[in-house]
């Protein structure tokens, strides 16, 4: 929470404090993304007079604001920056409204913004008339947009409002952060009122608005809560202080703890890409199992062929199972008896996926039992030799799990083969190039653009006809040929299909293939 919206509003009172009336004297960089910034009343011939330094960390995987005491520049490999606004008082130091940013006003109008929200922290050189003229980080090309309006963002937050939103907390208090959203979603588990919910969050904001400052552990990380979370090993009043010692905290984390916390960190990102796994395959077999059976519609059809005409696209009929009428889809091409008999297909692949679903159902709960065993092990090792020994006996390696293809791509099992599908042109490439084999068969529309298709490769099995037929229909579907009523669809295997140098993301070539003609349909069609 050392960049949490909160922590900010109780931090730049503080600074406001310490550097208004103050001259920038100076800012420099002598280590990548790190920024350190002098606030003085006066220039001396060697020194300054009365310093404030302010340091800026904005690393990819960590980004904090400190306050040493007294900081000596090196005098080789450091670079000034802001010099333009070099010897301006500071007339103003705040936070914008619901934002994680932090403004220090400068006498002639200018306003240096530490962004610290989004993927990369940044400081931002915003003139007068409210352009941004420079950036410390470069290469963040998009921070050159950033817009001071943007920046203030006015929210409603009432108990009407929190109403509208179904209990969903989250867009109307964007700023809580992980830590704040995670103690109110274990608070709401005993709560059902949302009256009392609401009253739960108004006095989590009071909290925040009011706190204690907390240098806890969680996960074993140190963390700066305004929270009492975690294991709590210091409290403060000042935030500066809070600041400077969460830093040097996290600065000083051992071996061990580092290493502890990168797996937990993988761990529970599994644990919950499981559980969320677990969710969808019930809604879906529930789905499958509660919804009209394909089985009973081509039994419906056979019952009543004399009441369906030729060449007809749908037909309402009734429905003896439940005693409604149903209005059945049919293929205007084949005679009642043979959309029977499509329908009976589906309820034989039906009944497989239905079996196999179960069978992958039962797989990931095994799965989410040995990952909280993971954690929990993990959690009790104290020795940096133990912690590794068990890591190298559970098969993790080089700090980190293997990627499982479910991660990274839509997955279908269809009749006991995985079929997987690609997202977009980088995620088609992913897939062609590292996850798929000579022996896999590899799949997509003609002639246009759409998602690469793999069907997975199994030992001593030749790919069935409905198999690669349902692949296609993937194919087709998530292609630019979608909306058509039938398109060509390339199938080769894998070993035939190469990417020469130069090419854009997602183009192949192909270097012998066979095309089939399907209708397009997406997984959820069956």
């Amino acid at each position: 929470m050392h960049q949490n919206y909160y922590f900010l509003r109780q931090l730049a009172p503080h600074i406001h404090q310490k550097i208004v009336g103050k001259r920038f004297v100076e800012a420099f960089s002598q280590e990548k993304d790190e920024l350190l910034m002098v606030f003085a009343e006066a220039r001396g011939k060697v020194n300054f007079y009365k310093p404030f330094f302010l340091k800026a960390s904005l690393r990819p995987d960590f980004s904090a604001l400190s306050f040493p005491e007294q900081f000596d520049r090196a005098r080789r490999n450091s670079i000034d920056l802001f010099t333009v606004l070099y010897d301006q008082v500071v007339i103003k130091v705040e936070v914008f409204l619901n934002e994680r940013a932090l403004g220090l006003y400068l006498e002639k109008g200018d306003l240096l913004v530490f962004k610290l929200f989004g993927n990369r922290s940044n400081i931002a050189h915003f003139n007068p008339q409210g352009a941004v003229v420079d950036l410390f980080n470069n290469k963040l090309t998009g921070d050159q947009n950033l817009s001071l309006t943007d920046l203030h963002r006015p929210l409603s937050q009432t108990y009407e409002v929190f109403l509208e939103n179904n209990g969903a907390f989250e867009t109307i208090f964007p700023t809580f952060g992980k830590v704040v959203k995670a103690y109110i979603e274990e608070e709401f588990k005993t709560i059902e009122q949302p009256k009392e919910c609401w009253e739960l969050l108004e006095n989590t904001v009071q909290k925040l608005e009011n706190p204690t400052f907390y240098l806890t552990r969680l996960n074993h990380i140190p963390t700066l809560s305004l929270l009492p979370v975690g294991h709590i090993l210091e409290e403060f009043t000042d935030p500066l202080e809070a600041a400077n010692r969460f830093y040097y905290a996290f600065a000083r984390r051992s071996t061990i703890d580092k290493e502890k916390a990168d797996w937990t960190k993988q761990l529970r990102k599994r644990l919950v890409q499981t559980e969320n796994y677990l969710a969808n395959s019930y809604k879906k077999l529930i789905l499958l199992e509660e919804g009209r059976k394909n089985e009973e519609m081509g039994h419906i059809l056979m019952a009543n062929l004399h009441q369906i005409s030729e060449r007809s696209t749908q037909v309402e009929l009734y429905d003896f199972y439940r005693d409604l009428p149903i209005i059945i889809k049919l293929k205007k091409d084949l005679s009642p008896q043979k959309n029977a008999e499509v329908y009976y297909r589906k309820a034989k692949n039906e009944k497989i996926e239905i079996e196999k679903l179960q069978e992958s159902i039962a797989a990931r709960e095994a799965e989410l039992i040995t990952l909280q065993q993971h954690l929990n092990a993990i959690d009790s090792i104290e020795l940096l030799k133990e912690l590794r020994g068990y890591l190298k006996k559970n098969g993790f390696t080089h700090a980190k799990t293997a990627i499982d293809p479910v991660q990274l791509f839509k997955k279908l099992d269809f009749q006991g083969f995985v079929i997987l599908i690609g997202k977009n042109a980088k995620n088609n490439d992913l897939l062609t190039q590292q996850f798929a084999f000579k022996e896999d068969l590899w799949l997509h529309a003609r002639d246009v653009s759409g998602s690469h298709v793999i069907i997975k490769y199994q030992a001593g099995k030749p790919f069935p006809v409905p198999v690669i037929e349902r692949a296609a229909q993937i194919a087709a579907f998530y292609s630019k040929r979608r909306t058509d009523s039938l398109c060509p669809v390339i199938v080769t295997p894998k070993k035939y299909v190469r990417k020469p140098k130069g090419l854009p993301p997602g183009a192949v070539l192909i270097e012998k293939e066979e095309v089939i003609l399907v209708e397009p349909l997406g997984e959820g069609n069956s």
